[in-house]
């Protein structure tokens, strides 16, 4: 019998089963798909000699993960690459907006939109650089981060107090229309937003887009060598060195709770597997709460919540095998290894009110990845490995552009839809289309069918908008990975802070399910071994644990 089982071999299950495994415990992963990775995963399906990721690719978050790091996952074969360029937002009038690792080189792009809004960027990054250790413990601690939280607080006076906190709960819009006088600046902000479902017009989008622009301006946007897979190959052997066992084709179908306490899983085969000290489940929170739960174990209130619960927006995807580099009308953008494909802030507004009225957008706004502009070993040279990827209404009220789109994501949705993505990017790269080799369709339901978390598409694990958020996250009052039920610890993207391949929630539900377990006078020694000694220095027995490393910075 193991300490612990966990449901779900996506990354943050990983992380948790990893985490777990260091602290002597025999952890056991079961996985429903016949793979690991949960929505890190790659192969070679649209053409043989193509590396195609089939959902995330780009690791920001990943990048400044101190929970990843402490993993030192470059000892288990992980390697990073970057693209020369992170993000390239172009315009049909030739004019791009460029973020890069060189903050005098994303300066310069926008002074061209407007003089001075170079300046105004560094503003905004010094700000981030005077926040950043606190706001990233902020972020990757359980909630509520009382100490980060605190260190911040005095962080955010620094920098200007109330006015630095309104600024980052404004609408992204309003945001870039105080700090830039030109639409450069504004468009790195509000496209960054978007990579939730955050539209331009939406409270707290400013802060978020402000986040994803620095941690590009700081990290880049990296990728594992090889395919976003290598990451879960890494943590996977990592697991397996330490004794831990990932068991593929598992599907958990209810989590077992006697005496009021979670004591383990039964698989749809029927096959019931103990848990001498923890569940931990890396799954969404409907199916925690909906499916693998029975009701009489939970409290009615939740339950009433759960009926809120809100997802983020749905997900249609291409991948594409091209044969050639893609034909950018704006040189700039060949060198990102993102792009943003909409015609100004006004056309990402559209886009928004239009999934706002559920409807299919007409012309959607993309995030674009050049995969072998950020890793060579991704094609043939002289080739590259792309995709891109939009948001779409769960429910379909309409079709925009009147082409006959139904939402029922049959064949004919599927490529009516693809072939308007095509024609989105060929506004921007005239002839795009020509080099096409091969494409593939995610559809809403292919998302799903792949990884059960992703409900109709959705890659976040339920809205980032503030309502649901924090202590409202995933439903109010439950911010913390500890359920109702004695020994189950939620370790999924629904738990704080939210979506992004960072392994947060993995590594908080592991350390609560560890505390949980920790000997009482243990525990009082490592609160004395805590304190700072008279120098001000930080002492603590667990000083090589992933919670006190620093942020990793990869190379290309």
């Amino acid at each position: 019998m193991p300490d612990a089982v966990v449901i779900g071999a996506g990354p943050n299950g990983l992380v948790a089963a990893n985490i777990l495994a260091d602290a002597g415990w025999s952890v056991e992963v079961l996985e429903e798909q016949p793979e690991p990775g949960g929505a890190v995963r790659h192969d070679r399906g649209v053409d043989p000699a193509f590396v195609n990721d089939l959902f995330s690719s780009f690791y920001p978050l990943a990048a400044a993960s101190p929970v990843l790091a402490g993993l030192h996952l470059e000892d288990h074969g992980l390697r990073w690459s970057h693209a020369p360029g992170v993000l390239a937002h172009p315009l049909t009038d030739g004019s791009c907006a460029v973020l890069d690792r060189h903050i005098d080189t994303t300066a310069a792009s926008l002074d061209a939109f407007a003089p001075g809004d170079g300046a105004a960027w560094q503003r905004l990054y010094d700000v981030w650089q005077q926040l950043r250790p606190d706001l990233l413990d902020t972020l990757f601690t359980p909630f509520p981060p009382v100490r980060a939280a605190a260190r911040l607080a005095l962080r955010l006076r620094a920098a200007g107090g109330l006015r630095m906190a309104r600024s980052l709960v404004l609408p992204v819009r309003r945001m870039g229309e105080e700090e830039f006088r030109g639409q450069g600046g504004r468009l790195l902000l509000a496209g960054s937003a978007l990579h939730a479902d955050l539209a331009p017009e939406s409270a707290g989008s400013g802060g978020f887009g402000w986040l994803m622009a620095m941690l590009g301006q700081t990290y880049g946007f990296p990728v594992p060598v090889g395919g976003s897979g290598a990451l879960t190959a890494a943590l996977t052997r990592r697991l397996r060195a330490r004794g831990g066992r990932v068991r593929c084709g598992q599907r958990v179908e209810r989590i077992v709770v006697r005496g009021g306490r979670a004591v383990g899983v039964r698989t749809a085969a029927g096959d019931e597997t103990a848990a001498r000290r923890a569940v931990l489940a890396d799954v969404s929170v409907p199916a925690l709460y909906g499916e693998l739960l029975a009701p009489e174990h939970l409290p009615a209130q939740l339950m009433d919540d759960l009926r809120r619960f809100q997802w983020d927006f749905a997900t249609f995807k291409v991948d594409w095998a091209l044969d050639g580099p893609v034909p950018w009308r704006v040189e700039q953008v060949s060198r990102a290894g993102t792009v943003h494909l909409a015609d100004g802030l006004d056309e990402l507004t559209r886009f928004a009110a239009q999934i706002a009225m559920r409807q299919i957008p007409d012309r959607p706004f993309l995030l674009f990845g050049q995969m072998t502009t950020a890793d060579a070993s991704r094609s043939p040279q002289g080739t590259e490995s792309a995709w891109a990827y939009t948001h779409i209404p769960h429910e379909i009220a309409a079709d925009a552009a009147d082409e006959g789109l139904t939402g029922r994501w049959d064949t004919k949705d599927q490529e009516l839809m693809a072939d308007r993505v095509e024609r989105q990017v060929e506004r921007f790269a005239p002839g795009f289309r020509s080099l096409i080799r091969a494409r593939r369709i995610l559809a809403p339901p292919t998302f799903e069918a792949l990884d059960r978390n992703l409900v109709g598409g959705a890659i976040n694990g339920g809205t980032t908008a503030i309502h649901q958020q924090l202590v409202f996250r995933p439903v109010p009052g439950t911010g913390r990975p500890e359920t109702p039920v004695p020994g189950l610890f939620l370790a999924s993207a629904g738990a704080h802070p939210g979506g992004g391949v960072h392994g947060a929630q993995g590594g908080n539900a592991a350390r609560a399910a560890l505390h949980r377990h920790r000997p009482p006078g243990l525990a009082r020694a490592q609160r004395l071994l805590t304190r700072r000694d008279r120098t001000g220095t930080r002492r603590s027995p667990h000083a090589a644990t992933p919670e006190s490393t620093h942020p990793v910075e990869e190379g290309s």
